[in-house]
């Protein structure tokens, strides 16, 4: 996942969607899925555009945003849809930059304690009672193998689970929105959130600082969260990730 330093072709639909707003595509996904900021008609806004997968679908995130908006801040959806190759999501902006914004790359510490106190939030406020999803792990297996991917023995007996919580499920650093003061302000990318142990998402969350910051962040992100590192289910959690 990257942002685009090349010129992207926009595609029709999203073309369509803009209602002639100025478009400048912001992100480009591994399944070459793109996201465009749209301004100069009304607010801002955004526009998801991503080829049709099994793992995910953004018709999905619209449907777990509208549900999580109860309780966290999420971007408003606005529109959502789906042709036989591809899906769209749109989503009203916010005031706020992606934890992997250029602005946060110089300040490391604030993006880490950022989003660790942020999905230490999230956790407290979602009821897992009321969560119609799953993301346990005989459902991420599962969804593994439905894309042809064979996962190791030793992945489908997990730690015994601490606390189950409502997950992000895909909550790496570029999910976290941060207000312009350096806190948490809401959260992006939603497909895959679900019912799961919490450190299904400090997991991947403190793992993707190495990839995002550098070395040396991981600790300091679960810290934030609130937690001591749990060796064993960190690298459970991140094996898994990785597997699947």
């Amino acid at each position: 996942m990257s942002i685009p330093t090349e010129s992207v072709v926009i595609p029709a639909q999203v073309d369509l969607l803009s209602r002639g707003a100025d478009l400048v595509c912001v992100w480009r996904n591994e399944d070459d899925g793109l996201t465009f900021r749209a301004t100069g008609v009304g607010d801002p806004f955004y526009i998801k555009w991503t080829p049709r997968v099994l793992e995910s679908s953004l018709l999905d995130e619209a449907e777990r945003m509208r549900w999580a908006s109860r309780w966290i801040t999420v971007p408003v959806v606005l529109d959502a849809g789906a042709d036989e190759t591809h899906e769209w999501l749109v989503t009203a902006a916010l005031d706020g930059s992606s934890a992997v914004d250029p602005r946060w790359s110089d300040d490391p510490a604030t993006a880490v304690r950022a989003v660790g106190e942020g999905l230490r939030a999230m956790h407290d406020a979602l009821p897992v009672e009321d969560c119609p999803w799953d993301w346990g792990v005989p459902s991420r297996i599962a969804n593994a193998e439905r894309r042809g991917i064979v996962v190791p023995a030793s992945l489908r007996t997990p730690p015994p689970v601490d606390t189950l919580v409502v997950a992000h499920g895909d909550a790496c650093l570029p999910n976290t929105l941060l207000a312009a003061d350096g806190r948490w302000l809401a959260h992006v990318d939603l497909a895959a959130l679900g019912v799961a142990d919490r450190w299904a998402d400090i997991a991947v969350a403190s793992m993707s600082t190495e990839w995002n910051c550098g070395p040396g962040w991981e600790d300091a992100l679960i810290e934030a969260y609130g937690l001591e590192p749990d060796r064993e289910r960190l690298a459970y959690y991140r094996d898994l990730w990785n597997a699947t």
